[in-house]
C-alpha cells in the first residue's frame, strides 16, 4: 500500500484535489469555460423540455460526459506539451485523439437532444 493518508482524510485530500482540478480546467482552458456555460445552459433547457426523470438523465449525462471528456483532453495536452514543445507524431496523434473524444461527446449530445426533441415534438 502506498504510505500516505487514508480513510476519510484521503477523501477530504482526493476531493479537495479534484477541486483544484476543475478550478485549473476553468482558468487555463476555454473550451472548459464553453462547456461548462453550454451544459449550464442545457441543464436549465433539460428541466423545461424532460417529461420524466429518464428523458432528463437522457439529456444531462452526455452534459457530464462531455466535461469529463474535456478534463480528460486537456490532461493528455498539458502533459504532452510538458515534456516537450517539438513537434512529435505521437504527440500529435495524442492530442489528436483527445480531440476527438471530445467530438464524440458533443455528437452524444447532440444525438440525445435530437431524440428527446422528436419525442417530445413530433411523435
Amino acid at each position: 500500500m502506498k504510505p500516505g493518508t487514508s480513510g476519510i482524510s484521503r477523501i477530504i485530500d482526493a476531493t479537495g484535489y479534484s477541486l483544484k482540478g476543475i478550478k485549473a480546467a476553468y482558468i487555463h482552458e476555454a473550451a472548459f469555460r464553453q462547456e461548462i456555460a453550454l451544459a449550464v445552459m442545457l441543464t436549465v433547457a433539460s428541466f423545461w423540455l424532460a417529461e420524466n426523470v429518464y428523458q432528463w438523465l437522457v439529456l444531462v449525462i452526455p452534459l457530464l460526459i462531455l466535461l469529463i471528456v474535456e478534463l480528460l483532453n486537456s490532461a493528455i495536452e498539458n502533459t504532452v506539451d510538458r515534456i516537450g514543445d517539438e513537434l512529435h507524431e505521437l504527440a500529435g496523434r495524442a492530442k489528436d485523439m483527445g480531440s476527438a473524444a471530445v467530438m464524440f461527446s458533443l455528437l452524444l449530445i447532440a444525438i440525445c437532444w435530437s431524440a428527446v426533441l422528436w419525442d417530445h415534438y413530433f411523435a
